[in-house]
């Protein structure tokens, strides 16, 4: 019998919630539990946590000042990847877990915003053998990172260089979304209209609403690599 496995969620904005990650929790009968920042929630004992996903939010990973509970959130980030727990950023998580291990977080040349494809950067990978070399995904950030030491860039893109990494199989990151559901992108749509000024990375709300199409293998690839990472 598959082991049950603690996954524990850090989630910034009501809006950008877990998406297809749910699905895949359930089907596999894990246990879900959740920190949400914007509620005041308070963070768990990492000895009670197997594994840690951290969403992204409209704020920037520099935002002490505003968002009291950074400091502790990257301490908590930290602590995790110390004690070898399976960790996996989405976004400004992703952005979060380059920052505590010593990267820089900075504005990209570019906002991205909509449906743009990312290339497969290492074919070798044996993560990355059955992803497509080229995929359209969702996009939503006008920060990037640097990659952490020693860990491996996955993805790229034309807009931004950084667009995954991987580090021992153990910490994974995503500046894109991978789990986006039609009622999350919808929601992500709804909440930040205000940013979605066309430009060449910048998709209007009728064009991203309208690239259903792709959201499906995008659910997959997540899946994919959530089996990769999280092994009963």
């Amino acid at each position: 019998m598959a082991k049950k496995l603690n996954i524990h969620c850090l989630q910034h904005v009501h809006f950008e919630g877990l998406g297809s990650m749910e699905e895949w929790i359930s089907k596999n009968s894990h246990n879900l539990t959740y920190t949400r920042f914007y509620n005041n929630e308070i963070l768990p004992d990492i000895n009670e946590t197997d594994v840690l996903i951290i969403m992204g939010g409209p704020m920037s990973v520099h935002d002490e000042a505003n968002f009291h509970w950074l400091k502790k959130e990257k301490e908590f980030i930290k602590k995790a990847i110390d004690s070898q727990k399976i960790v996996i950023g989405i976004c400004l998580g992703a952005q979060l877990i380059s920052h505590v291990l010593g990267g820089t977080v900075s504005n990209n040349r570019e906002k991205e915003i909509g449906w743009f494809p990312i290339q497969v950067t290492d074919v070798k990978l044996p993560v990355l053998q059955n992803v497509p070399k080229v995929l359209n995904v969702f996009h939503w950030h006008g920060e990037t990172f640097t990659i952490p030491e020693n860990a491996v860039r996955l993805f790229q893109s034309e807009g931004c260089e950084n667009q995954g990494f991987l580090l021992n199989n153990q910490v994974l990151g995503f500046q894109f979304h991978f789990e986006v559901t039609d009622k999350t992108m919808r929601n992500m749509v709804l909440e930040g209209k205000d940013e979605l000024i066309e430009n060449k990375y910048i998709q209007s709300s009728q064009t991203i609403l309208s690239q259903t199409q792709f959201i499906e293998q995008n659910n997959k690839i997540m899946a994919h690599f959530l089996d990769f990472l999280i092994k009963d």
